[in-house]
């Protein structure tokens, strides 16, 4: 029998986050992008985060973003270790990463169980963005079943939200209806976070100050306390 994951990965130096959602155009590659950045920037006086990002997804959209980092940053100063797995080798890859950073933020491929699956088995937990329409929710069970399935707990993080407060609250009573846990921040709907993944940064480090980046911190300090 495998570790309990509800308590987390005790014998392991590091956690893993897996991002992973069954329907396309959730904005994963986003997410694992800034909640990785993220990790990194909330040091609060103490050392900061080691951080590693693991691309499982073959399009290699979290590749690509990393490559413009690399070009914009410098090779050496992009704050993170970047690997790319497929299939089965994502878990491998995942362990090991974990041996040495403290945190992996694994990025999953959409319609596909045969590829997330390892990186679903691996984590400590998952994490399934959502925008917030009924249709993107009713996908999202087939991610959280299969998390389940793997006995791994999955939080899901609202994701492109809209300033229409009404329809905010509507998914937050449908998201308690049906019984999946989600993180209490969630991001908005905003064009500096598709601005900054252009150029191999995040919101934090192209607008520090900016509300996106408070949003950014907000969703890390929610993830750091669901993790315990």
């Amino acid at each position: 029998m495998g570790p309990d994951k509800t308590i987390g990965r005790q014998d392991m130096a590091g956690r893993i986050v897996t991002v992973a959602q069954q329907k396309g155009g959730s904005g994963k590659t986003t997410l694992a992008a800034h909640l990785a950045v993220g990790l990194t920037r909330l040091a609060d006086g103490a050392p900061a985060f080691r951080v590693a990002i693991l691309d499982v997804d073959p399009q290699g959209s979290l590749g690509t973003w990393f490559e413009a980092r690399e070009r914009s940053l410098g090779e050496a100063a992009t704050g993170l270790e970047f690997r790319t797995a497929s299939g089965w080798g994502a878990r491998r890859e995942a362990r090991a990463l974990a041996r040495d950073f403290d945190f992996v933020l694994v990025d999953t491929p959409p319609k596909t169980d045969v590829d997330a699956k390892p990186a679903i088995d691996a984590a400590d937990l998952v994490v399934v963005p959502v925008q917030p329409t009924p249709v993107d929710l009713w996908a999202t069970g087939q991610t959280i079943q299969m998390a389940r399935r793997e006995s791994t707990p999955a939080v899901l993080v609202l994701n492109r939200v809209p300033p229409r407060a009404a329809l905010t609250a509507d998914m937050a009573e449908a998201i308690e209806k049906s019984g999946f846990e989600r993180l209490a921040a969630h991001l908005g709907n905003r064009t500096a976070f598709a601005a900054s993944m252009g150029e191999g940064r995040t919101v934090q480090e192209t607008d520090a100050r900016g509300k996106a980046a408070a949003e950014v911190e907000a969703l890390v300090r929610a993830l750091l306390d669901r993790l315990g």
